[in-house]
């Protein structure tokens, strides 16, 4: 199954990471610390994620207790879509038919629209669709104070990042992080922007702590890695 995910999702990846509070007293690296401090203080979060390149579109939504229970969704631009369901150690994935259509040949092309398969967590690689339940928040690269605004009902600034992207220690000079924190109220990390390489990715963070129901479809709907491969 995961042979047949593979080398589908190419959005530039983020590391969650931002600052926010009292935004005109604290410096920049305060501002992204605390920031860190408060995501990594999350019990639960929704991750919607935006990708626009060359090569098309592609979204994700994720809601998550940030351990090991999950539900996503990833949609590639007229090319299908793959819903996940991650509890502990166990995966449920349900492609629809327009992602067997275009990415059918392997294992995954054998699940009809509708059912799920039960698939090991450990045997989900990076570049096959399917999201980790955890968000890693950390400071990085050189961070400096952009203006005061707001994304949706809240107050933030933006703090612009330039990452260290290569093992010579080279700056990114065609790519910028953008991280909207919320200066009212905790200092949420909202938003994130990155633009460069031809990639624009947006991702944004919402529905802070507020608890996530995961349970696994129905059996009747499920089929197991076994069928699957048969």
């Amino acid at each position: 199954m995961t042979a047949a995910l593979a080398r589908l999702f190419t959005g530039a990846a983020l590391t969650g990471c931002g600052a926010g509070d009292g935004g005109t007293e604290k410096s920049a690296a305060e501002l992204l610390d605390e920031a860190n401090d408060t995501m990594r203080d999350l019990r639960y979060v929704t991750v919607e994620m935006t990708n626009t390149a060359a090569g098309g579109k592609v979204t994700m939504r994720l809601r998550t207790d940030l351990k090991d229970r999950c539900t996503a969704k990833t949609t590639w631009g007229g090319k299908g879509s793959l819903e996940q369901i991650r509890i502990g150690e166990t995966d449920y994935v349900r492609p629809d038919e327009t992602y067997l259509e275009n990415w059918g040949g392997g294992p995954v092309a054998d699940v009809r629209p509708k059912q799920w398969a039960k698939v090991p967590a450990d045997e989900a690689q990076p570049g096959d669709g399917l999201a980790a339940c955890t968000w890693p928040f950390e400071s990085f690269g050189k961070v400096k104070k952009g203006g005061a605004t707001r994304v949706g009902d809240r107050e933030a600034i933006a703090l612009h990042v330039t990452d260290k992207t290569d093992k010579t220690g080279k700056a990114d000079t065609e790519g910028m992080y953008t991280f909207y924190v919320a200066t009212e109220g905790k200092p949420h990390l909202l938003k994130t922007v990155y633009k460069g390489g031809g990639n624009v990715t947006t991702t944004s963070f919402s529905a802070f702590d507020e608890p996530v129901d995961v349970r696994p479809p129905a059996s009747a709907q499920v089929l197991d890695k076994e069928d699957v491969a048969g």
